[in-house]
């Protein structure tokens, strides 16, 4: 699915970015780097379909998010304190 046609369909849906990543369990930096590359991954386009067809029809969707455990992701590659992009640093001899 194209991104612009994942964003239309956020749009019946009545969702933003923000809104659908969070519903996912995922950051919404995440979703919107899609648009880099043009099209979205196939499981998210299928889920913002259903969504929007969801809404259309009358039928609320949050029933079933709060019935399904969705667990965040975790971040990859995130710097932390003796990590730099999620590999260890070692000590670098200086001389």
């Amino acid at each position: 699915m194209s991104y612009d046609d994942f964003i239309s369909e956020l749009g019946k849906a009545g969702l933003s970015v923000r809104d659908f990543a969070a519903l996912l369990g995922m950051r919404a930096n995440s979703v919107s780097n899609y648009s880099k590359r043009g099209e979205v991954s196939s499981h998210l386009g299928i889920i913002a379909a259903l969504l929007a067809e969801l809404r259309l029809n009358g039928i609320p969707y949050n029933p079933v998010f709060n019935r399904v455990d969705v667990n965040k992701k975790k971040s990859r590659g995130s710097a932390t304190k003796g990590k730099f992009g999620g590999d260890p640093q070692t000590q670098m001899e200086l001389s």
